[in-house]
C-alpha cells in the first residue's frame, strides 16, 4: 500500500488519540506510530518534535477549535466580556466532552495537580492571551507597575478558574454533564460580580466630587 503523501497536523493528532485509546499507552517510537498509520516518519517531524509536543498541541487545538466556532457566531461578536467568556466555556467543554475518553486518559493521573502541568502549557498561553484581549474592565490605577500586576493577576486567576472547571468536569458523572454547566455559569458570573468596578468607580467619583466641593467651599 502506498504511503500517505499529505498528512496534516490534525490528521496526526487524530491518529495519535486513536492509538493511545486503543492501546492505553503512548506509541513506543515515532517510526512504529508512522508505520502503523501508513505514512513516512519524516511527516511526523514536519509537524511535531516529539510525542510530548504533540500532546501539548492537542489541548491547544481544543482551544483554537473553540475560537473558530465562536468567531462564526454573529451573536458572540455583540456580547460583552462576561457573555463572551461564558460562550467560550460552554463551547470549550463541548469540545472536551466530544473527546472525553482521550482527555481523561491524558489528565486523570494529574487531575489533582493540574497547576503547572507542562501538558497544558500551550493551552495556558492561548487562554491567558484570550483573557488579556477580552476587554475585561479593571480599575484604572494610572500606575504602570500596578496595572501590570493587576492584569497578570487577572490572567492567572482566570487560568486557575479554568483548571478548577476542568477538574470538576473530569469528576462529573451527571447526565449530560449538567452539573458542569451549572458550575460554569455560577463560577464565571461570580468572578465578574467580584470584578464589577462600577460601584467602586461611583465611590471614587463621589470622593472626587466631595474633595472638589470642599476646596471650592474653603
Amino acid at each position: 500500500m502506498a504511503k500517505k503523501k499529505t498528512i496534516t497536523n490534525n490528521d496526526i493528532i487524530s491518529m495519535y488519540m486513536d492509538y493511545v485509546l486503543e492501546h492505553n499507552q503512548q506509541p513506543n517510537t515515532v517510526y512504529a506510530f508512522a508505520k502503523a498509520n501508513n505514512f513516512e516518519e519524516q511527516k511526523f517531524y514536519d509537524h511535531f518534535g516529539s510525542f510530548e509536543a504533540l500532546e501539548k498541541d492537542v489541548f491547544n487545538a481544543f482551544f483554537h477549535n473553540t475560537i473558530k466556532v465562536l468567531e462564526k457566531s454573529e451573536d458572540y461578536q455583540t456580547f460583552d466580556s462576561r457573555h463572551k467568556l461564558l460562550s467560550f466555556y460552554f463551547t470549550f467543554f463541548e469540545n472536551l466532552t466530544a473527546n472525553r475518553s482521550y482527555v481523561k486518559y491524558a489528565l486523570d493521573r494529574h487531575k489533582n495537580s493540574l497547576i503547572g502541568l507542562s501538558l497544558l502549557s500551550e493551552l495556558k498561553g492561548s487562554f491567558t492571551n484570550y483573557i488579556e484581549h477580552l476587554g475585561i474592565e479593571l480599575i484604572e490605577i494610572k500606575q504602570e507597575q500596578i496595572d501590570r500586576i493587576q492584569r497578570r493577576g487577572l490572567k492567572e486567576s482566570a487560568w486557575l478558574q479554568l483548571l478548577l472547571t476542568m477538574k470538576f468536569w473530569i469528576d462529573d458523572t451527571s447526565a449530560g454533564f449538567e452539573k458542569t454547566d451549572i458550575f460554569i455559569e455560577k463560577s464565571v458570573n461570580t468572578s465578574f460580580d467580584v470584578l464589577d468596578i462600577a460601584p467602586i468607580k461611583s465611590l471614587i467619583d463621589f470622593g472626587k466630587f466631595i474633595f472638589k466641593e470642599k476646596i471650592h467651599m474653603n
